[in-house]
């Protein structure tokens, strides 16, 4: 984010910056939701929902799980958040006690710490690379499980790398949180963003599990904070009670518009806004590679590639500050997704336009040339 204010300084100044630091799609939110949007301002849509969300829309995400991935998920076990963060917050603060452990993924996404630290737990980072995927394993939990552990967090497609979790790793690591009583939270938010296979869901293994989603990624809703958690229906009513006393509900015209999300036109939009990302990303992986940096994975979904920068510089920290002030293109240094050789690393974002990635290559060739 401080990358993103000085870019933004930059820009004001005259400067031109090509984006590849923030992971917000550079797509409008689609017409569709706009428009009920609007509609639900119009007609005077703006006063608190249930905490636990509009019904209405927690059908039609339980609808949409069974059109898509065959997954009878029962309305009642959906409730509506103020943005995954809102979500992450709630099972945080219904699964880990104080002192409790969080085993999550290092690099992984820096705000999943801050959401057990909040909750007085303690995140326990296991280092991944591209041996793992960039994905914990079940054989790496067994290898470094703490006795206070009260949850495990994955994220699939996840950042920074794209990668995802196998549909058996994924059992495997459910089997072992039942053995050893935790609980398996998922993060799918870059879910619908997966560019080879068959997607599924980590519902599709157990019910006894947390997955959460949002409406940000896959269907551009950043700015309209909405997401949604589902989770076993033995911990709906204490969600539920959370809710309420944490943020009473989410936006009420967001949860009006997101109705349209899951609309024919709506989707049209939105599958072929994924294929143009799978487009940028062919484009940036090789292209990357050719200008010197190790790419040793290509990213399975979201739009991220991780990759090595120690070609250039053993502080990716430096190195992105030189990019930004030099050549004016904005990468994300590895050192905001944890500490396994972060300085090592930088995250692109390919959520710029693909005239702008490719006027970003081209900086980048002429600065690393020299």
């Amino acid at each position: 984010m401080a990358l993103l204010a000085r870019a933004r300084e930059l820009e004001q100044s005259g400067r031109s910056i090509v984006h590849m630091e923030v992971g917000e799609p550079d797509f409008e939110t689609p017409a569709p939701i706009r428009d009920a949007g609007v509609r639900a301002l119009q007609q005077g849509r703006t006063q608190y929902t249930p905490a636990a969300g509009l019904p209405e829309l927690r059908g039609a995400i339980s609808a949409f799980y069974r059109s898509q991935q065959a997954l009878d998920i029962a309305p009642e076990r959906i409730l509506i958040t103020p943005g995954a963060s809102g979500a992450l917050q709630l099972v945080m603060s219904v699964l880990v006690d104080a002192g409790a452990s969080v085993l999550m993924s290092d690099p992984g996404y820096p705000c999943n710490r801050n959401f057990v630290h909040l909750v007085g737990g303690r995140p326990t980072l296991l280092q991944v690379d591209a041996d793992t995927h960039f994905q914990i394993s079940a054989e790496r939990l067994r290898q470094h499980w703490p006795a206070d552990c009260a949850a495990v967090l994955l994220a699939s497609p996840s950042n920074p790398s794209g990668t995802i979790v196998s549909a058996g790793e994924l059992s495997a690591i459910h089997a072992l949180c039942m053995q050893r009583g935790a609980h398996l939270i998922v993060d799918e938010i870059y879910h619908g963003l997966v560019y080879a296979g068959v997607e599924r869901s980590a519902l599709s293994v157990s019910d006894d599990l947390f997955v959460i989603n949002s409406f940000s990624k896959y269907f551009g809703m950043t700015g309209w904070r909405l997401g949604w958690v589902v989770a076993p229906e033995s911990f709906s009513a204490d969600l539920d009670k959370l809710a309420q006393n944490i943020f009473l509900s989410a936006p009420t015209p967001a949860q009006y518009a997101a109705l349209a999300a899951f609309q024919p036109e709506t989707l049209a939009i939105v599958r072929a806004r994924k294929d143009e990302f799978q487009r940028r990303r062919d484009y940036l992986v090789p292209a990357l590679r050719q200008l010197g940096f190790d790419v040793p994975v290509v990213p399975d979904g979201a739009f991220y590639i991780y990759a090595g920068c120690g070609r250039f510089s053993a502080d990716s920290e430096s190195l992105c500050h030189d990019l930004l002030e030099d050549v004016g293109v904005a990468v994300t240094p590895g050192t905001d997704f944890g500490q396994y050789r972060a300085r090592e690393h930088v995250r692109f974002a390919y959520t710029t336009s693909m005239e702008q990635l490719e006027e970003g290559v081209r900086r980048l060739r002429d600065y690393l040339g020299k």
